[in-house]
């Protein structure tokens, strides 16, 4: 049981610190190879690229869809206790989230085809972690003020505990493809080595407290819910182990779940680029349609069943010495007999939260041509995908599969380009996060070079503790587009 709270805490805090997925500055910014993973069908002009092994693509975002920290911690002379009361308890609700995403490339590699010159292959590894934590309300009340007074009569519902989390590496292979000057389509095959994965989704009970019979009140528990948990308990066994063997086996242990020693799984993701004309393109991609089956190192927690209790009946003054450590532990074992905890090691199947792009963009401003004798099958004929624009604006969607619905942000966007060397883009992105979140992306060209950072809501850096979103992606690539 102390492994389940430590748990579930450290999930807690990690959350608290990072959120979201939506990568708005990277979509669609087909300068950057590193666009290929949120759209296989975007535009591609280069020969080959190569990210430098660890930076080449490194993603960090971070925010809450509730409580800041400035509104707990700020310095305005307001109770802390107050503070919780109408900044947390009254505002927050069961659809707020604390979540976090982060990746880190260990190494992305493209080439177009010798021999199929239309076709641009890319292949590499990169590590996710991606956990999501529902503001549990009702428990958070029920912890806070207790069942007695007010919530006399009140069914607290445990319903609100929903979570879900792993820690996975991904190896990938993909296709891009220039049917013709106005369609790009592509596909990735996705092998999925899990290091962790938890979840606890769909449960269901109530926690309710009324006026008793035969003592002065009654509780009822009624809950059918589940934890269930695959590649953590030997981490934990680690953990618990002081010896210096112990802590050697721990870097050992993740590095053999890195390389395909965890559970495995399989995905795909695919899109496609069409151009309604030489200055309208759409765009659509769809992300980690894939699975996991948790096979080993399993270990998972059920609690099943209802009951009743009005605790212990004492008749006074005859059964005052009957007072004893008996009647608790009856009481306990009836309880336990209704409402069984159990533990078991079933394996299941996870799936990958599935992602969702698609834009439309207009270019306008002609620089001429973009990229000289780059060896792009199609693209070397001439026509209007050798030719490039000053600008682009447009719009993008995204949507995320998420245990307790559809997650989905709407971006407008403006991009300018510098000839060869420099690009920049700035978004508008509205979600449950922020309703104001300015972004802005840069993206360097320096020879072979390639050097890329973006930042969203900016407009929060002035205070970053009352911020509800932050995110930082950046990477180094060497890009061939000639004979370099």
């Amino acid at each position: 049981m102390r492994r389940i709270q430590t748990f579930f805490y450290l999930a807690f805090l990690v959350s608290a610190s990072v959120c979201a997925q939506n990568k708005q500055l990277l979509y669609d910014f087909y300068e950057i190879p590193q666009s290929l993973m949120v759209n296989p069908g975007v535009k591609t002009s280069e020969k080959w690229h190569t990210g430098i092994p660890l930076i080449s693509g490194l993603a960090f975002q971070a925010g809450t869809s509730g409580v800041t920290v400035n509104d707990l911690f700020a310095n305005d002379g307001i109770d802390f206790t107050t503070k919780v009361r109408e900044r947390v308890l009254d505002a927050m609700t069961r659809k707020d989230d604390f979540s976090t995403t982060s990746q880190i490339e260990g190494f992305n590699i493209g080439f177009r085809g010798r021999n199929r010159p239309d076709d641009y292959y890319t292949f590499g590894m990169y590590g996710e972690t991606d956990i999501i934590v529902y503001w549990p309300r009702d428990l958070a009340i029920l912890a806070f003020e207790g069942n007695g007074g007010a919530n006399i009569g009140r069914s607290f519902d445990l319903g609100d505990l929903s979570l879900r989390g792993e820690m996975v590496n991904v190896f990938h292979f993909g296709i891009n493809r220039k049917i013709s000057n106005t369609l790009t389509v592509g596909g990735r095959a996705k092998l999925y080595s899990s290091i962790f994965q938890f979840q606890s989704t769909g449960n269901v009970g109530s926690f309710r407290t009324t006026q008793g019979l035969n003592n002065i009140h009654v509780t009822t528990l009624s809950a059918d819910m589940q934890l269930r948990t695959a590649g953590i308990k030997e981490f934990f066994d680690i953990l618990d182990d002081d010896s210096v063997s112990a802590r050697d086996e721990f870097p050992s242990l993740f590095t053999k779940r890195v390389l395909l020693g965890g559970n495995l799984g399989l995905g795909f993701d695919a899109g496609f680029s069409y151009n309604l004309n030489p200055q309208t393109t759409i765009t659509a991609s769809i992300l980690d349609v894939g699975f996991i089956y948790q096979s080993k190192d399993i270990q998972n927690y059920t609690l099943k069943g209802s009951a009743s209790t009005e605790g212990i009946t004492v008749f006074i003054p005859e059964d005052i010495d009957n007072v004893d450590n008996d009647l608790w532990q009856e009481l306990v074992d009836d309880i336990e007999e209704a409402l069984p905890y159990e533990e078991n090691a079933e394996g299941y199947i996870s799936f990958r939260p599935v992602k969702v792009y698609g834009s439309i963009r207009y270019d306008f401003g002609e620089g001429g041509n973009r990229f000289e004798n780059c060896g792009c099958g199609i693209n070397a004929g001439g026509g209007t995908n050798r030719d490039y624009y000053r600008n682009s604006v447009g719009g993008q969607l995204f949507i995320m599969k998420r245990p307790r619905g559809i997650q989905a942000a709407l971006t407008g966007f403006y991009q300018r380009r510098f000839g060869r060397v420099l690009s920049l883009k700035t978004t508008y992105t509205v979600d449950k996060y922020s309703l104001a979140n300015v972004g802005l992306g840069l993206n360097l060209q320096a020879g072979p070079i390639n050097f890329y950072v973006m930042g969203d809501n900016l407009l929060s850096y002035r205070n970053v503790a009352d911020s509800h979103y932050a995110s930082l992606l950046f990477g180094f690539n060497i890009i061939s587009w000639n004979s370099n």
